[in-house]
């Protein structure tokens, strides 16, 4: 194959990561709202926050209502918590950055330690909304908090480096992902972007590594599918990108996985047409 049509291949593979999250359909976040609820003591209105939170998943636009229904009657970082979490809903993410953080500062003041998990969340939201500099703040003030441990961290850890990565810092994301990987190492979307991030730096045999690692962990993820191509063909292995890139199509037919898999394929089979080849 020649220099310009492994280019023409490798280049929008290099450009289809897996750094945006969320994925349409998930949680919003890596922790959902309800699990908030586990780390501090009960409050008086829990039943008014489930419902403000059913009614957001149900209906975003109906939830951002009551939400600021509930603020103007008094209802504190709990109904700027359920706000953020509606506009995280209905794809408004810089509007859910700025309600998280709100109520993580109030939080903070209140001595509640919901503040780390609100702060994660805002963070997660700026970096959905597109701004890393600013999620990578918010991520640094939900560690400061002091409250995370473990798993958490990890998870802390996995989001500074998405934002690392999408900040341009890979070397900052590097260590951030080796964090990562030290406090949850089961955690397949650690190594699935640590992956991605090796491969758009050539460490193409630390890449390998750390999508069979992924694999391993999850078999039937179609994201680590289309990595696994991705990497083979940066690599010039274009019959295990081929297989890697069926496989993604066929986990998952339908949805924007799928799609950019068929589109690997088909420049694949265009290459291997040319006159050129």
């Amino acid at each position: 194959m020649t220099a310009a049509l492994m280019l023409m291949l490798i280049a929008p593979v290099q450009s289809a990561g897996t750094d945006a999250r969320p994925v349409a359909g998930a949680e919003p976040f890596g922790q959902t709202a309800r699990e908030v609820m586990t780390v501090a003591v009960p409050f008086a209105d829990e039943a008014r926050f489930d419902a403000c939170l059913d009614l957001a998943t149900d209906d975003p636009p109906s939830g951002i209502t009551a939400a600021n229904e509930w603020l103007i009657e008094g209802g504190g970082y709990f109904a700027r918590h359920c706000l953020g979490f509606a506009y995280a809903k209905d794809g408004r993410w810089a509007a859910a950055a700025d309600s998280f953080t709100t109520a993580a500062r109030e939080a903070e003041r209140a001595q509640d330690n919901r503040a780390t998990n609100l702060w994660t969340q805002a963070g997660n939201a700026a970096l959905a909304s597109g701004d890393p500099e600013r999620a990578l703040t918010l991520f640094d003030a939900a560690m400061a908090q002091g409250i995370a441990a473990g798993f958490m961290l990890g998870e802390l850890h996995l989001d500074r480096a998405r934002a690392l990565v999408i900040a341009n810092r890979p070397d900052e994301a590097e260590a951030a992902f080796a964090e990562a990987h030290r406090l949850v190492p089961e955690d397949p979307l650690a190594w699935l972007h640590s992956a991605t991030l090796a491969r758009r730096q050539g460490k193409l045999d630390r890449a390998l590594a750390d999508i069979d690692f992924a694999a391993r962990l999850a078999p039937r993820d179609p994201e680590v599918a289309l990595e696994a191509g991705n990497i083979a063909a940066t690599a010039g292995n274009y019959d295990v990108a081929r297989r890697n890139w069926t496989q993604a199509i066929d986990i998952r037919p339908d949805g924007p996985i799928a799609k950019t898999a068929r589109g690997h394929l088909a420049q694949l089979d265009e290459a291997a047409a040319s006159p050129q080849n």
